[in-house]
């Protein structure tokens, strides 16, 4: 926990300026407004503002500041910090609205936007966000974050695409952030997320693309050494075109399971192209050749389905994840995979490698504080949470990050989850450089850390 507190909080001056619910423990709507994805430990706040607009942004800072209650602010809570006890945590869930700009390819998303909205409203003009594997997470915390999405390799970070931040500073204070009028605090925002105010609100490119090739090819258990060489082996000589992961999965044995993978373990390759089916196939030939089984498949698909392509899950659930930055993919690395996650594993969890490189390798044509742009693959680890909590999987967590964290570059803001989410793990997703200069801008802006209850970067 990152706070403690049992204040009780007297609200009435909130009921007045903000029209949104607003809930302390014990109200009917306290448990709708904290809740989140990731359920294994939510927000326990001394209240709730669940904001429809800025104006409610507003009155909530204004009165957390002059009570000295530190912020949280989350949309659908999927890449949580540290649960916080006490607090305000301000609920954006309901700032739902998207703009887009055919003209000039841009659009505007509030607060609360889920990547499938702005995917549906992009579409019609064949236009499409730098949005990530799920369509259900969201969209502004994710861009903020730095942004890892399926088009990332040919066009960069999700922070790369940012024209405009409308953020909330702890004056209470509504500002519209450029790189021209405040060229500073448009740096830190764009990969310091919520350490400078609420985010009301961004201004995005969208990109022309209207179709890709892309799915998924799963592979039987007894294949995933071959899966990983074979996608190693691709990856190394991929064009940007091409986005890919690869996934091992231990499918449940459940009725909502499609009943081909119900119940095995298996390589789930993810492929996302910007080019014809039969230079992708000529690419994913090898991969071809070891087996693919019968269930997935890859085909040309317009943007609105690619969120198809992981196949990632929209209900809620506890887990707790680790990962670690690569910049190469060495046998070593490959063995911290399949310890946890092969076919010889006692109890398989969930991992994951994904390509990066490409245009994230590069510098933006706007400089941002999103680190480690150097690295080309990111290695991760989630674990379902049952009954046994959190003990049951810990070890095995240990023993990944033990042999990867050595060969590693440090970690990514977005896949930095729970307790593992602290000061220290938080200063890992930033090159030395850039965090002292974010330590110095958090100075600046938020001197007193009222905007602490999330991924913190403390003031110098």
């Amino acid at each position: 926990m990152s706070e403690v507190s049992t204040a009780t909080v007297d609200v009435g001056e909130l009921t007045g300026p903000v029209r949104g619910p607003v809930s302390v423990p014990g109200d009917e709507g306290y448990d709708a407004g904290r809740s989140a994805f990731q359920t294994a430990a939510w927000h326990r706040p001394d209240v709730v503002v669940s904001a429809t607009g800025p104006a409610d942004v507003r009155a909530a800072v204004a009165f957390a500041a002059s009570r000295g209650l530190p912020v949280a602010v989350q949309a659908t809570g999927h890449g949580m910090p540290p649960a916080a006890r006490g607090g305000l945590l301000v609920d954006t869930s309901r700032m739902t609205g998207v703009r887009v700009d055919p003209e000039t390819g841009s659009a505007w998303l509030a607060a609360g936007v889920r990547w499938d909205q702005v995917i549906h409203e992009a579409a019609p003009y064949g236009l499409a966000p730098l949005s990530g594997s799920a369509g259900h997470v969201g969209a502004v915390s994710y861009t903020l974050g730095g942004g890892v999405g399926l088009l990332s390799r040919r066009y960069g970070y999700a922070a790369d695409h940012v024209r405009a931040v409308e953020v909330v500073t702890p004056d209470a204070r509504t500002r519209r952030v450029t790189a021209e009028s405040e060229p500073d605090l448009f740096w830190a925002l764009r990969g310091g997320r919520s350490n400078f105010g609420v985010v009301t609100g961004i201004e995005i490119d969208l990109l022309p693309v209207a179709r890709l090739y892309g799915g998924g090819l799963y592979f039987a258990a007894h294949l995933i050494p071959e899966v990983l060489a074979a996608w190693r082996e691709l990856t190394a000589t991929a064009p940007e075109e091409l986005g890919s992961s690869v996934a091992m999965i231990p499918f449940p044995d459940l009725d909502a399971v499609p009943a081909a993978l119900r119940g095995r373990l298996l390589a789930h390759v993810r492929v996302a192209f910007l080019g014809t089916a039969a230079r992708a196939e000529r690419l994913l030939a090898p991969l071809r050749a070891i087996g693919p089984e019968p269930a997935g498949g890859l085909r040309d698909m317009p943007y609105r389905d690619s969120g198809s392509i992981h196949s990632e899950p929209p209900v809620p659930m506890p887990y707790h994840a680790s990962h670690a930055l690569l910049p190469e993919l060495d046998d070593a690395a490959l063995d911290a995979v399949l310890e946890v996650a092969g076919p010889d594993a006692p109890r398989p969890q969930i991992a994951e490698l994904r390509h990066l490189g490409g245009a994230m390798a590069r510098p933006p044509a706007v400089p941002n504080a999103v680190g480690h742009r150097n690295a080309r693959y990111v290695a991760s680890m989630l674990s379902a949470v049952d009954s046994s909590g959190l003990e049951a999987v810990r070890p095995l967590h240990r023993r990944f990050r033990a042999a990867l964290e050595p060969r590693g570059l440090g970690s990514c803001l977005n896949f930095l989850y729970g307790e593992r989410a602290g000061v220290e793990q938080v200063r890992t997703a930033y090159e030395p450089r850039d965090y002292r200069r974010l330590a110095e801008l958090k100075a600046r802006y938020d001197p007193d850390n009222l905007f602490r209850l999330n991924h913190n970067i403390p003031p110098a």
